[in-house]
């Protein structure tokens, strides 16, 4: 004789890795389905990096202008992903009521945000692959120590993913839309990615230089491109605003 309930489905949610393993290849999902964003995390850095590494537009100072192109561009990547696609993503996601919904579920918040990082960092892998792959077609030669790589991608992440979700929870959609993609292009500009920050007026590059993507691509550029060990300057200006922008995320930060 069989017990009475043996065949009922136990109740309850899943363990939470199952719940943040699941919600994370949805929202990687979402991110590379979307082709806004995918214009904006892959295509934008790749023409960039193309462009000006084939023509002689902008004199860098160096000897082959991939060198120099490449560790800023990557950097753009960074940026690209970690505060402007999830800014506008996560806006969105607020205005529409999903976060809202998804914060009553058995998901914790702080999960949530969990699976949020490891889709940035899952496309941030295979931008840094195709853009990596794209530089060395066109004769880039890195070397450095990749520890301290992989510490300046990770510390510019976490600063970038701080700043995106400040904006995204507390202004707007709209409005984190049009800023997010307004300082996507200052940076672009003045933060040393395709400009060397020497081309500014020297009162300016004392305060440009203390921008995340100035930090992010001059750490990437030392190492990678003139060898140098820890950056240990660029890495404390990225831990400053990892620190800021997460602690005033979490403070600040309206589900609703």
């Amino acid at each position: 004789m069989t017990a009475t309930g043996t065949f009922t489905p136990r109740p309850g949610a899943a363990p939470l890795p199952r719940m943040i393993r699941a919600q994370a290849a949805l929202e990687t999902r979402m991110l590379l389905r979307n082709g806004e964003q995918l214009l904006l995390t892959v295509v934008i850095p790749t023409l960039l990096l193309v462009l000006f590494s084939a023509v002689d537009i902008i004199d860098t100072g160096v000897g082959r202008s991939v060198d120099f192109l490449a560790p800023g561009v990557l950097a753009l990547a960074v940026m690209s992903t970690a505060f402007t696609g999830q800014a506008i993503a996560t806006g969105f996601e607020r205005r529409y009521g999903v976060l809202k919904r998804l914060a009553v579920s058995p998901l914790p918040r702080w999960g949530l945000m969990a699976a949020k990082t490891c889709a940035v960092l899952v496309t941030e892998v295979l931008q840094i692959v195709l853009l990596c792959a794209v530089a060395f077609a066109l004769g880039w030669a890195p070397h450095g120590n990749p520890s301290a790589v992989v510490l300046l991608l990770i510390l510019g992440t976490a600063a970038f993913s701080g700043l995106g979700l400040l904006m995204a929870g507390t202004l707007k959609a709209e409005a984190t839309l049009a800023a997010a993609n307004l300082v996507f292009l200052l940076l672009l500009v003045g933060g040393g990615v395709i400009v060397p920050l020497e081309k500014f007026p020297e009162a300016a590059q004392s305060v440009l230089g203390l921008l995340p993507i100035s930090a992010l691509s001059d750490g990437l550029r030392d190492v990678l491109q003139h060898g140098a060990g820890i950056p240990w300057s660029d890495l404390g200006i990225l831990a400053v605003w990892a620190v800021l922008g997460l602690g005033a995320a979490a403070r600040f930060f309206r589900w609703e």
